[in-house]
Order: structure tokens, then C-alpha cells, then sequence
């Protein structure tokens, strides 16, 4: 699949703006806050019906305005998709080939897109929440009922958590939520286990290629609690672990256990690397688990997701810049860049150049290589 192109409107620093794209690479030049991680955000809302940069909606309407569209045009399987989005103060409105929707979970499994930043760098080294996003960002893409899980579970635990903050609920008042609780939690972590094992499989083989049969990445789930073999067993098992902790939990104002609190940890011949590995080894990491997730798109869709390069390539040396271009010829690449060497260039296939100034597009010529 690939987008043909975006119709934005006061978005950002967008007043109006149609841009047409290649369906192969596409270069987004120019000076930095000038729009172009803008305009990658607005077609990667396209998959998840939210940014990658902000949790706020609101944020991505232009300067006093009351509202912002985005409007993308896609082919997929030689058909013709289309996508609105109105963001405003009554919040988010959607529609798909025209027709009205009121649910995000709508828009999943429509336009598959992996967006990888200088922030993804951080996966591997940073806190375990930014480990977790990258698990739900990937796990809700491909399982709308994750997406809906995980909303359910998230809702429970900040109504379990204001009981147990206001210390206003008794120990029955706030039991009543771990039911649900461990109900969505359950489904969330078996979900994740099997992610976690899918991209272990798959990034290890990417780990190993990239640093020529040097290293070989492991990666292996380490929930909050301990994982069981069915969803019935890890329900029960949830349940008994909150009802363990309950006592605890009034006194910290906090639920302790639960998903919420998991990680996932990434080694490397023995070296826990999240910790103790090299500024090479964690980027290498966060490489291969990023064209693993494109990979792992591929295997469970049959469809070739975008993949959004958001001034990446600087950051990577050119062993690593050379396997991740060589990597995705089947992928509609988008890349933005302040400067692009005119090596890698000519390894790119063949694609259209932009040039974004003050929130204006305009293409500047076609590599026909």
C-alpha cells in the first residue's frame, strides 16, 4: 500500500496545503521548525487516529484556530482509500471513504505506518513506560481488540487509582474494580507475550545481519506478575495478586500490580543492554527492533506498512544508514532530513525531493534512477 496524497488544513503551521507523493521514497527537506515532522504527523494519524509526538489532539490545530483537517488518499490492494479527520474543541470526528465514524478503533487495519525517531532511540536505554508505548503502539495497529482492551483496562485502573488516592473508598469499594481489572489485564498480557516472542524471533535474525554474526539480540517479556499459560489462569492469577496487594496499595495510593508496570528486556551475548550496552549496541537495538516491527506488519497482514523516517538518518553512521535503505524496497518510505548526503541519495530508489518552508510544500525535482 501507499498514500497518494494529504490535503491539510490548519494543521500546525499548515493554513491549506494539498502535497502529492511517490509511492516509493519521498524526501522532505528544509531548515528545522519549518513543518516537516508536522507533516509526517499528519499522515501518521492516519493509522492510529492520533500523533506520535503529543497526547493532546488539540495541539495539532494551527495558531488561533478552532479547528484542523487532514485528508489522505491511499491505495491499497488497487483500491482507492480515503480518510478524514476533524480535530476541534467537541473533540474528533472521522470518516472513511465518506462515511461518518465515531470510533478511533474504526480507522485500525486500514493504513499500516511504522514511524521511527530520534525518540525511538530512546526505547532501548530510557524508562520502561517508553517500552511499554512501543508495544501498544505496534500491538494496537495490528489487534483493533487490543486497542479496545487496553482502553478498558486503562479506564478501570485511573477509577481503581482515584479510590485509592481521595482514600475515600473502602477496601470493597475498590475491589469491585479488580474484576475488570484483571479481566482486560489478563488479555493484555497474553497479547504481549506472544508479541514479544514473534519480535524476538524476528529481530534477532535482524541483529545478527546487521552487525555481521557479532551479536544476536534477545528480547524477553518481564510482566509485573507472573505469566501464565492460558487467559483464564491469568485472570485468576491477577485477581489474587490485587487482592494480595490491596492493603499495600491504600497505603501508597497506587495500584502495584498489573500490566501497567511491565517491561521487556533487551540483551545482547549475555549483556543486558538496556543498562550496561554501548551507544552503538542500544542504536542497533532500537534499529533492528523497528524493521522488525515492519517485518512482523508484513507477516501477520500480508501488507507492506509506511515507513516514516523523522530526521533519523542522522543519528545512525553509515553501516547502519546503508542496511536500513537496503532493507525496505517494498516500503513507501517517507524521510525528512536538514541534509541529505548525495551518497545515500543515490542508494535511495527512485522518489520525489520536497522542500517545506514556513509550512508550504513544494516539490523540488524526481530521481528517476
Amino acid at each position: 500500500m501507499y498514500l497518494e496524497k494529504v490535503e491539510l488544513h490548519h494543521f500546525r503551521n499548515y493554513k491549506e496545503e494539498t502535497v502529492h507523493f511517490h509511492k516509493k521514497v519521498n524526501i522532505i527537506t528544509g531548515k528545522n521548525a519549518q513543518g516537516k515532522t508536522n507533516l509526517l504527523e499528519s499522515l501518521y494519524i492516519m493509522s492510529l487516529g492520533k500523533s506520535f509526538r503529543t497526547n493532546k489532539d488539540t495541539e495539532m490545530i494551527g495558531f488561533d484556530q478552532e479547528f484542523c483537517r487532514v485528508k489522505s488518499t491511499s491505495l491499497k490492494e488497487g483500491r482507492e482509500l480515503e480518510i478524514e479527520i476533524t480535530i476541534g474543541s467537541e473533540g474528533k470526528k472521522l470518516k472513511i471513504n465518506g462515511i461518518k465514524t465515531s470510533k478511533t478503533i474504526d480507522l485500525l487495519e486500514n493504513v499500516y505506518m511504522v514511524v521511527f525517531s530520534p525518540e525511538d532511540l530512546k526505547i532501548v536505554k530510557e524508562e520502561p513506560e517508553k517500552r511499554r508505548k512501543f508495544i501498544d503502539r505496534e500491538l494496537c495497529q495490528l489487534k483493533p481488540v487490543y486497542y479496545r482492551n487496553l482502553g478498558r483496562y486503562k479506564k478501570i485502573l485511573q477509577q481503581r487509582n482515584s479510590l485509592l488516592k481521595q482514600q475515600e473508598g473502602t477496601a470493597d469499594m475498590i475491589a469491585v474494580w479488580d474484576e475488570g481489572l484483571a479481566e482486560y489485564g489478563a488479555k493484555l498480557i497474553q497479547e504481549r507475550k506472544r508479541f514479544i516472542e514473534k519480535l524476538n524471533r524476528i529481530s534477532k535474525e535482524i541483529s545478527r545481519n546487521i552487525t555481521n554474526g557479532k551479536e544476536e539480540l534477545e528480547l524477553s517479556y518481564e510482566a509485573n506478575i507472573s505469566v501464565k499459560e492460558t487467559y483464564e489462569e491469568q485472570k485468576e492469577h491477577l485477581i489474587k495478586t490485587l487482592s494480595k496487594n490491596l492493603k499495600n496499595d491504600m497505603l501508597r495510593r497506587s495500584t502495584s500490580a498489573g500490566p501497567h508496570k511491565d517491561d521487556f528486556k533487551i540483551s545482547a551475548g549475555g549483556i543486558d543492554i538496556r543498562h550496561f550496552g554501548s551507544q552503538g549496541q542500544q542504536r542497533t537495538a532500537a534499529l533492528s527492533l523497528k524493521l522488525a516491527e515492519i517485518k512482523l506488519i508484513k507477516e501477520e497482514t500480508k501488507v507492506s506498512p509506511i515507513l516514516l523516517l523523522d530526521d533519523v538518518l542522522s543519528e545512525l553512521d553509515a553501516e547502519r544508514q546503508n542496511y536500513l535503505i537496503n532493507s525496505l524496497e517494498e516500503v513507501q518510505l517517507f524521510i525528512t532530513t536538514t541534509e541529505l548526503s548525495e551518497e545515500l541519495k543515490k542508494q535511495l530508489p527512485q522518489g520525489d525531493l520536497f522542500f517545506v518552508e514556513n509550512g508550504r510544500v513544494n516539490k523540488l525535482e524526481k530521481n528517476t534512477k
